[in-house]
């Protein structure tokens, strides 16, 4: 089967570092733009030039494919020549004071309005109430005073002259206007009312009664006069106010003329402070402090026609790109915040705050999808927005009170925004699925490769992004060789000599590390032995597991043979994954067969220890042996299949090869060699499929073959199909190359029993048998005594049966 051998050229990928036209990388220029992602960048392309709405961009990669550094690159180059969007603006609106409005202004000018408002506040507080300590005022309300004062004294002046006419005196005392007749000149004592006749006293309190009326009138029209006086000053007031503010209001509406909105603020900053005169008026009643302390008048506030700059866009260069780290609810759509006061919440418009989706408005909000998801309410109401389009500032906390409380409710901006969700493939199908609206808003996928093709142009790539990052982080630069084993150490990463890695988070790593050991060492430049030393440092910060395995292997704790030959054990090999570090080491599979019906009996099903897949596996091997050999005979066969000294969860069928190779030996009585491991799955029809893991599964065989010699006889057949997969250590490769270590790669399990049992497997003939002597035709005549004899059995059962019967 020497044809099935690989050489060692077939067991590595091996990067030229003369093609290299460098001598380090810093000769080299900076890298533009993103490497071998071509299919993510035209979906960039079209999601940032279509404008219509639901267009929305969702970036899937695993991490460290650079999605999140090539979107904001991208949008950093794109929106240089969009425009600046519009400043944003809170004012009060006077008519409705829980539901604060906004004022839309170009860039820049927000800045302006809010100054130039402030100093108009400024010379309102100064102005206003100069106005009521004014001369000209106090002589205008002076002269309405006495006019009016003069019209009281009248009326009152002829209702006394009309009841001295009738006899009365009109006196004044504490319950008001008291009627007093009058005896000659003077008022009338009590004893002399006393003394008068029924009839005099009648004609007097007639007299008197139609005088009360006339007392009533009077003080009507007295009341009304003090009306008219109230509502006479008021107007006077609010004219003389006018005049005084009119003129400071005036420079502003002039500047501002073109915008609408601010000049109906204006108006309605005017009409309000009319409204509020009485607050200016200067109060001549002390005001009381708590304590029962006269205290110093509280001034006049005009704080409430400030102007609340809620978004300023005057520092940017063109469309903003806002990345939210933590997009939780308050953080993406802004918040309303209060301040304690007398042990009381208090708000008010100013303290409006943005979130990341004002600050993007007009450009691009990036998020992460798994933050989004795993923060209360943000996925939700983000896809409102993107409905309604616009960004309404909401209160969370008001769905859960019992109590209604009044609130701020500003007025919602409308939405201008491209959204770009970044996130893993799983959460981008998991929401495809589950959320009818994700596919209506986030039409857009840039699917992030996990590889890219081995070709020239790549691996040049690839020196740029080594220069780069070393000119980026300030590291000592890389020379062709070097550079060379990082191109290398991307192909074994995904474990294909034909495609690179696009993980560049792991390389970057590598190429920061490397450094670290080259100026630890001395040296001005990275060569391919700092690399080197860098990948073994690696290994060994991790590796402690694996070690301790090696160990318990080399002292005989765990049983694996390395030479000799036995029936019915093969050596598998599986891949111990750690998270950040995986390895293979090989592990002891028996086979026991005899006569039965349960068929293939899995021990680690049994148990409960063997994963869906690796069941799968086992219940190929059935349909194997069904079409292979029951179709003139029935099977009669019962085994017992095991991985030895087991004791977690088995998983996948990369091992299902190895247990169909044991069976066959088990059933043939053909011992297997134990220095060769096996690996790769297997179909019903024999075929051998790829298998993941390849190169650690070879190199934990060949570590346990090195610690207990290597004979140059011990080897590992892998799947045909997994060759391109091979990116192996240096040490197996000399090995291979030596003549101590053998590779094998196999398209069939033919193929691969023939390597460990030295027999050949034959083919079947014209009539339906096998070769005698071949593997095939000793299972199969092993299998028809199986069958007869179990058919034997069955006959005597029935015998016995047929006479407990009778």
């Amino acid at each position: 089967m020497d044809d099935l051998k690989l050489q060692a050229d077939n067991l590595c990928w091996c990067c030229d570092p003369n093609q290299f036209e460098f001598e380090t990388t810093e000769d080299l220029p900076p890298l533009e733009g993103t490497i071998g992602q071509a299919r993510a960048l035209t979906a960039i392309d079209f999601g940032l030039g279509i404008k219509d709405s639901g267009f929305n961009l969702f970036i899937l990669g695993q991490p460290g494919s650079g999605r999140s550094s090539t979107i904001k690159k991208i949008l950093k180059a794109h929106t240089k020549d969009k425009p600046v969007p519009d400043d944003w603006c809170y004012v009060n609106d006077f008519e409705n004071s829980t539901g604060p409005d906004y004022i839309r202004l170009p860039a820049g000018m927000g800045v302006e309005f809010k100054q130039d408002v402030a100093h108009l506040v400024e010379r309102l507080a100064e102005e206003v109430p100069k106005v009521f300590e004014s001369e000209e005022y106090e002589e205008q309300k002076n002269s309405i005073t006495f006019e009016y004062q003069k019209k009281k004294k009248q009326r009152f002046k002829g209702l006394e002259q009309e009841a001295k006419d009738n006899g009365f005196d009109l006196q004044q005392s504490t319950s008001g206007l008291v009627l007093v007749p009058l005896q000659g000149d003077k008022p009338m004592a009590q004893q002399d009312y006393e003394a008068l006749s029924k009839k005099e006293k009648a004609r007097l309190e007639k007299k008197g009664g139609a005088l009360q009326e006339r007392i009533n009138q009077t003080l009507g029209e007295a009341r009304q006069l003090e009306e008219e006086l109230r509502e006479k000053i008021l107007e006077m007031e609010k004219q003389v106010l006018h005049y005084a503010m009119d003129h400071l209001f005036e420079g502003l509406s002039q500047k501002y003329q073109e915008y609408a909105r601010v000049l109906e603020y204006f108006v309605h900053c005017k009409m309000e402070i009319l409204n509020q005169i009485d607050e200016f008026r200067p109060s001549k009643e002390p005001q009381i402090s708590i304590a029962g302390v006269g205290g110093k008048q509280e001034e006049p506030s005009f704080d409430r026609y400030q102007v609340n700059l809620f978004i300023d866009n005057s520092t940017l260069d063109g469309a903003p790109v806002v990345y939210e780290a933590n997009p939780t609810y308050l953080n993406v759509f802004g918040r309303i915040e209060h301040v304690i006061q007398m042990g009381g919440a208090v708000t008010n418009f100013q303290m409006i705050k943005p979130g990341a989706l004002h600050r993007a408005n007009g450009g691009y909000l990036i998020l992460d999808c798994r933050e989004v998801l795993f923060n209360l309410f943000t996925y939700e109401a983000l896809k409102r927005c993107i409905r309604n389009r616009e960004v309404k500032i909401e209160d969370m906390a008001e769905q859960f009170r019992l109590i209604a409380t009044v609130s701020l409710k500003p007025q919602p901006i409308p939405l201008d925004c491209k959204i770009v969700l970044i996130g893993t493939p799983l959460f981008y199908y998991m929401l495809y699925q589950l959320d009818p609206d994700f596919r209506k808003y986030f039409k857009v996928k840039v699917d992030f490769d996990q590889m890219m093709k081995n070709t020239w142009e790549n691996v040049q790539q690839y020196a740029l992004f080594i220069g780069s990052k070393c000119n980026d982080e300030h590291l000592l630069h890389f020379d062709p060789p070097a550079v060379a084993r990082i191109v290398e150490y991307s192909a074994r990463l995904i474990d294909d000599q034909k495609h690179f890695s696009s993980s560049f988070i792991d390389i970057a790593d590598l190429i920061r590390e490397s450094s670290f050991y080259a100026e630890r060492d001395g040296s001005d430049r990275v060569n391919g032995k700092h690399v080197d030393l860098a990948l073994e440092a690696r290994v060994y910060r991790s590796n402690k597991l694996e070690e301790r395995i090696q160990e318990m292997i080399e002292e005989g704790t765990l049983l694996i043979d390395t030479q000799g030959e036995v029936v019915g054990q093969v050596n598998g090999l599986s891949v111990y994954l750690l998270g950040d570090y995986g390895f293979g080491k090989p592990s002891r599979v028996t086979v026991r067969t005899f006569i039965g019906k349960e068929g293939m009996v899995n021990i680690e099903r049994e148990a409960n220890l063997s994963g869906p897949i690796h069941d799968k596996g086992i219940l190929i091997l059935g349909g194997f042996f069904g079409e292979r050999y029951a179709c003139d005979k029935p099977l009669a066969l019962s085994a017992s299949i095991c991985f030895e000294q087991s004791y977690a969860g088995v998983e996948g069928d990369s091992a299902s090869s190895t247990e169909l190779y044991g069976l066959l030996s088990s059933l043939s009585r053909l011992p297997v060699r134990q220095g060769i491991a096996v690996t790769g799955s297997v179909n019903q029809h024999g075929q051998v499929q790829p298998i993941g893991g390849v190169n650690q599964k070879i190199e934990g065989h060949f570590a346990v073959c090195k610690a207990q010699g290597l004979t140059g006889e011990q080897g590992v057949i892998i799947p045909a199909t997994n060759r391109q997969n091979l990116m192996l250590k240096s040490e197996v490769i000399e090995a291979v190359e030596a003549g101590k270590f053998n590779l094998w790669s196999v398209s069939t399990i033919d193929q691969g029993i023939e390597i460990l049992t030295g027999t050949p497997a034959g083919e079947r003939q014209k009539d339906g048998t096998w070769p005698e002597g071949s593997v095939n035709a000793l299972v199969d005549q092993r299998l028809r005594e199986m069958a007869e004899i179990a058919a034997r059995f069955g006959k005597r059962d029935k015998v016995s049966e047929s006479d407990d019967a009778g």
